[in-house]
């Protein structure tokens, strides 16, 4: 039996991630309002952390498991491990400031620090951060690592605009909305290095999508329009199920197959990826 079907998670056959389209983007930021919404709700609304902990941990576990069992992308998988990072990441910066008393500068500053360890020790392994390139477990890993990070870190950072600078979360969200422009316009109009900007851009939904969460969610007393987490949540679980359906039954952001070949991709470079 070849080496790559051993084991209860197999080694990839193609790429284990979706091609950036517009509607990733889009889904993207829905995952980063749920998730932020659906661990506020779990935390505060059911009156134990630590249940909402260990409920969190659950999904992700679950969620985890099914993505790396899978051997190509599929974006049931794939989203769902999305989402149920979203909710943990939430919990788990929460949980840093909360418990631990680290103030939101400092938990922005930790996260930063560990995001940039993990792109250093991925791109020094792999040569390449291109997405393009996500066709084995170890890359996989890496990228997921990341993905962990970003959430972690925009949790963060969207707190200490809103809540330490005293933006508030409209505000907050707003200036994410702008900032995320930067790498866009840059890569379109200036040739930013596509790797660059695409990390760039993902990194800025996290607190994009969670400042409007917060919005929306919180109440009027914390500057939110006081609809609730639970609706929230409601509401963006629905739309990105409705719209990674799409996603399954089109099969519109499959990456073609001579991006996700792994003996062109083994020389893919960042200079040159997304071509």
């Amino acid at each position: 039996m070849p080496s790559h079907k051993r084991g209860f998670f197999p080694e990839p056959v193609a790429a284990k991630v979706p091609e950036i389209i517009f509607l990733f983007w889009v889904i993207k930021v829905l995952t980063t309002a749920g998730g932020e919404a659906t661990s506020d709700y779990l935390a505060l609304d059911l009156g134990s952390r630590l249940e909402a902990g260990c409920i969190e941990a659950g999904i992700f576990v679950v969620a985890l498991v099914w993505q790396f069992r899978t051997r190509r992308y599929v974006a049931a998988a794939y989203w769902a491990l999305a989402y149920a990072i979203a909710i943990f990441g939430t919990g788990v910066a929460d949980a840093m400031h909360l418990f631990i008393g680290i103030p939101y500068s400092g938990t922005t500053v930790l996260w930063a620090v560990v995001l940039a360890l993990i792109f250093w020790l991925w791109h020094r392994s792999e040569r390449t951060l291109s997405i393009h390139s996500i066709y084995t477990q170890r890359r996989e890993v890496f990228y997921w690592a990341v993905v962990f990070a970003t959430f972690a870190e925009g949790t963060a950072l969207g707190d200490w605009t809103a809540v330490s600078l005293h933006l508030g979360y409209l505000a907050s969200g707003i200036l994410f909305f702008l900032i995320i422009l930067i790498p866009a316009v840059a890569w379109w109009r200036f040739g930013l290095n596509s790797v660059v900007a695409f990390w760039f851009a993902y990194v800025v939904t996290r607190p994009l999508g969670a400042s409007f969460a917060d919005y929306f969610g919180k109440p009027h007393s914390l500057s939110g329009a006081n609809y609730g987490e639970a609706t929230v949540a409601l509401i963006t679980t629905i739309i990105v199920a409705v719209l990674v359906g799409y996603l399954s039954v089109t099969r519109c952001d499959i990456q073609r197959p001579e991006e996700a070949e792994p003996g062109r991709l083994a020389t893919v470079s960042d200079d040159v990826v997304g071509r």
